[in-house]
């Protein structure tokens, strides 16, 4: 029990590398494709990545419920990691991953709304306190060019959110596998990513060695490599510190594209980025009393 409780801390230690590192990723891909190209050919391959570990370990291809899965491969997929990379066109990494990783704010709203789960008084703490950071983040109160980014990323991360708990309604009712269920949503979403990335004029691909590299980065290991590590922290870490992920993602992003690509947050911003962590901590119920 130790040993696996180890591996999972070291899968959930890896994970976060591995999807923090994917923003400064998504933020240089920019200079080889345009977002919604790069977006339809990572999850297209990272479906069939998914599929061909099905394959291997003998599973059934046949899909899950489809109005469900389409759904959340609509919100989890398409609009989510769509949205998000269309923000990164003219948003700095760090700020884009930080909104983005506004989710579980959006997610206990949505659970109330179709899951009748009625948020806590923490939770609303964690609301407003993150709602507050957001208005340091966004800084009304200057110039608004960076705005139509951060519109992209907080919708991709209220998207992100609703997606979230129509998965929780999903393996409520039918009980799917949760690989073949991620598979199936990653390549439905996929498709309408490249419908849209077909219908929006976008710059040509080029093939450089650095695009080579962000896709098969972004698709074998933050898509596929990562989904598998975080069932394995679902199954074996509590959901408190699985929840860990909501926190460590977005600041060791922040951090990386600090140093990788001179991203500094301004006061304004880091204010907002310390209140929107500590509205996470509320809502994700870590450090609260153990049950006896």
């Amino acid at each position: 029990m130790h040993r696996s409780h180890r591996a999972a801390l070291l899968a959930l230690a890896l994970m976060v590398v591995i999807w923090a590192y994917s923003w400064i990723v998504m933020k240089q891909v920019m200079r080889w494709a345009g977002p919604f190209d790069f977006a339809a050919l990572r999850f297209g391959l990272g479906a069939l990545v998914l599929f061909a570990v099905l394959v291997l370990r003998g599973q059934p291809l046949a899909p899950p419920p489809l109005g469900l899965t389409l759904a959340v491969g609509l919100c989890q997929t398409a609009a989510f990691q769509g949205l998000s990379q269309w923000a990164l066109v003219s948003g700095g990494a760090g700020r884009v991953s930080m909104l983005a990783y506004t989710m579980p704010f959006w997610s206990v709203l949505f659970a109330w709304w179709v899951l009748r789960e009625r948020p806590s008084a923490r939770q609303w703490v964690g609301i407003a306190l993150a709602v507050t950071g957001l208005v340091f983040v966004i800084a009304p109160w200057h110039a608004l060019g960076s705005g139509p980014s951060t519109l992209l990323a907080v919708a991709s991360g209220c998207l992100w959110g609703l997606g979230t708990v129509l998965t929780k309604r999903m393996f409520q009712l039918h009980h799917p596998s949760a690989l073949s269920f991620t598979a199936w949503q990653m390549l439905l979403g996929g498709v309408f990513l490249a419908g849209v990335a077909w219908l929006v004029p976008q710059r040509a691909i080029e093939w450089t060695a650095g695009m080579v590299f962000s896709l098969l980065y972004a698709a074998v290991l933050a898509s596929s490599l990562a989904w598998v590590l975080w069932f394995l922290i679902i199954d074996r870490l509590p959901a408190t510190v699985a929840s860990l992920s909501s926190l460590c993602v977005p600041i060791t992003a922040i951090l990386m594209a600090w140093a990788f690509l001179g991203e500094r947050p301004d006061a304004a911003e880091g204010a907002g980025i310390a209140l929107i962590v500590l509205g996470l901590l509320a809502v994700s119920g870590i450090g609260a009393r153990r049950r006896g």
